[in-house]
C-alpha cells in the first residue's frame, strides 16, 4: 500500500466566510494532525484548493479572501498544490496522472465539506481503482436547508460516512489513521 493524503478545501471560506463548518468538532485539529502524521511518515499531502469559475462569486473567488488556504494548512508542507473548479478533485486536474507516476494506490480523505468534494473526490478515486480511506473526525460540513428540505451537519456527515464505508472507502478516525502507519 502506498499512500497520499489529500487535503481538500481548506480555505477560509469554511471559517471566516459564508460556509462555517461546524460538525465534527475538532475536524480542523485533526486536518492538521494528519498532515503532520503523512509528512512524518513520508507520506505524499496534496493540498486541493477550490475556485469558482464565476468571477463574481460570493464564495470561493479567486484572490478572495475566502479562497485562501487556512494558514495553518498552508504553512505545513506538501507535495502538490491542487486546483480546482468542479467538485471533484480529478475533474480537469492531472491528480490521477500525478498519483500513478508515483505508484501510489491508495488515497487519504481529509478537508471539507464531507458531502461535497471529500465524498465525490472518494468516489472518483474507487471509480479509477484506487483503494480509499476517508477520515471521520479530519472531514466537516454543515447543516443546510433549500426546498429539497433540511438536514443538520451531523445527519448529513453520518449520512456520508455510512454510505462511504458501504462501497468506496474505509472510514475512520484520524487517531486510527495515524496509529496504522506505525
Amino acid at each position: 500500500m502506498k499512500r497520499a493524503l489529500l487535503v481538500i478545501d481548506v480555505q477560509n471560506e469554511y471559517f471566516t466566510g459564508a460556509l462555517p463548518v461546524s460538525y465534527p468538532e475538532g475536524s480542523f485539529p485533526n486536518i492538521l494532525a494528519a498532515m503532520d502524521a503523512a509528512t512524518a511518515s513520508g507520506i505524499p499531502v496534496v493540498v486541493v484548493r477550490h475556485a469558482s469559475r464565476r468571477p463574481d462569486s460570493a464564495t470561493f473567488r479567486q484572490g478572495s479572501p475566502g479562497w485562501e488556504l487556512h494558514p495553518e494548512v498552508a504553512r505545513r508542507p506538501y507535495d502538490l498544490l491542487l486546483e480546482k473548479n468542479l467538485p471533484g478533485s480529478f475533474t480537469d486536474t492531472n491528480l490521477e496522472a500525478w498519483l500513478r507516476e508515483r505508484g501510489i494506490d491508495t488515497l487519504v480523505i481529509s478537508g471539507y465539506m464531507t458531502q461535497m468534494c471529500c465524498d465525490t473526490t472518494s468516489r472518483q478515486a474507487f471509480h479509477r481503482g484506487f483503494a480509499v480511506e476517508f477520515l471521520a473526525d479530519a472531514t466537516g460540513t454543515l447543516a443546510f436547508a433549500n426546498s429539497a428540505g433540511a438536514v443538520t451537519a451531523e445527519e448529513l456527515h453520518r449520512a456520508v460516512l455510512v454510505t462511504q464505508q458501504l462501497m468506496f472507502a474505509t472510514v475512520m478516525t484520524t487517531g486510527e489513521w495515524i496509529g496504522s502507519l506505525r
